[in-house]
């Protein structure tokens, strides 16, 4: 009979029988986590997600210094309650965590694999799951983002737009050659604002990703943004979205960058939209601290990150009287309570809905009986 096939991360694909290891501890935790590599990626999880859950398992087992068959319930209570109480790690940290630890436990202590037999063979011992209901957190709240994280307000917004621009002009009177990369940049945080995209999906634009609204013809060719790298639910691909142009502004400084001062990059055949100097596409990396640049010259607070432009967008749009659902369709949400979240009003917001409301039912007590019978037939 033809042997069944040993599933992805299985142990016969890594360790082979009665072949003595030269330092077999190591090698086994090394064969554990390529397993679980392969296990992840075998249910079509994103490499990048993929890395992030074995980084965090390797740390954990670094800093424990205990091979993975002896880890124990203590060792993780005592390890976590020092993230907590010296540390002070975020709750959606600590979650991380745990969550990266229960899903490699299950792995190396799932008998489909043959990670357990294996330890009880050459350690005399097996793994366990070492988090369990009565140690790990639970998601009790739809957001644990920092309660400190907000919008920007307009008067901020507009100080960072000023600063970008007041900087492409300080490096262009000096003739300085960074002044098309300082454009890029300003324009990149105009265009996160103006269409309320994710940093992954304003990074990954192209060229043919914008295209003229037949119903909006005063956009140009500016009217639907595409976005091709949307938030991807688990295992599944990057979730796709159009976003429709909202402010003629948005389409005119799209116009000078792609006419203007992308040609000045000499990368015609790059589909990018925002290209770099060395590259084809500019990086996180340099995004994030060019902004983060910005807001330290400009003195505003560490909260006001890089997402912060997206939620500006969400509140800046139901403040100017947008439909909710066209607010969250735009910006890629399932549920409308996610979008509520994104959405910081200000307190002269609340105060002017608030005035209509009472304006209109004073007017509406006020108004004649006889009207008031009208206008319900």
């Amino acid at each position: 009979m033809r042997k069944p096939p040993s599933p992805a991360g299985s142990a016969g694909l890594h360790l082979v029988a009665e072949v003595p290891l030269l330092h077999p501890e190591e090698q086994m935790v090394d064969a554990m986590l390529d397993g679980w590599r392969n296990q992840q990626l075998a249910r079509n999880l994103a490499p990048t997600t993929v890395d992030g859950q074995i980084q965090r398992v390797r740390r954990f087992y670094e800093q424990v210094d205990q091979y993975p068959w002896l880890w124990t319930l203590q060792l993780v209570d005592e390890w976590f309650a020092d993230k907590r109480a010296v540390e002070h790690r975020a709750t959606s940290t600590i979650r991380g965590y745990q969550s990266s630890l229960r899903g490699f436990c299950n792995f190396i202590s799932s008998p489909d694999y043959g990670r357990a037999q294996e330890c009880e063979q050459r350690f005399g011992t097996h793994p366990v799951q070492v988090i369990t209901e009565a140690n790990s957190a639970t998601h009790t709240e739809e957001s644990e983002t920092n309660p400190r994280k907000r919008a920007f307000t307009r008067t901020e917004l507009q100080m960072l737009f000023d600063y970008g621009d007041d900087e492409v002009a300080r490096k262009r009177a000096q003739g300085r050659k960074g002044w098309i990369s300082a454009f890029r940049d300003v324009t990149m945080f105009k265009v996160d604002y103006g269409f309320g995209l994710r940093r992954n999906e304003l990074r990954m634009l192209d060229v043919a990703d914008f295209s003229s609204n037949p119903e909006a013809p005063e956009f140009g060719d500016f009217g639907v943004c595409q976005v091709r790298y949307g938030k991807a639910r688990k295992g599944a691909p990057p979730k796709r979205r159009s976003v429709l142009c909202v402010w003629p502004w948005v389409s005119e400084i799209l116009e000078q960058w792609f006419t203007e001062i992308r040609p000045l990059f000499g990368i015609d055949r790059s589909p990018a939209v925002w290209p770099s100097e060395r590259q084809a596409r500019v990086c996180a990396w340099q995004t994030h601290h060019r902004f983060a640049t910005y807001r330290q010259e400009l003195g505003l607070p560490p909260e006001l990150d890089l997402h912060s432009l997206r939620r500006s967008y969400i509140t800046h749009l139901i403040e100017d009287g947008f439909d909710a659902r066209f607010v969250q369709d735009q910006v890629g949400h399932d549920y409308a309570s996610t979008t509520s979240i994104y959405t910081c009003v200000s307190s002269d917001y609340r105060i002017r809905t608030l005035r209509r409301a009472l304006d209109t039912t004073l007017a509406d007590a006020l108004r004649d009986p006889d009207d008031r019978g009208e206008a319900r037939r």
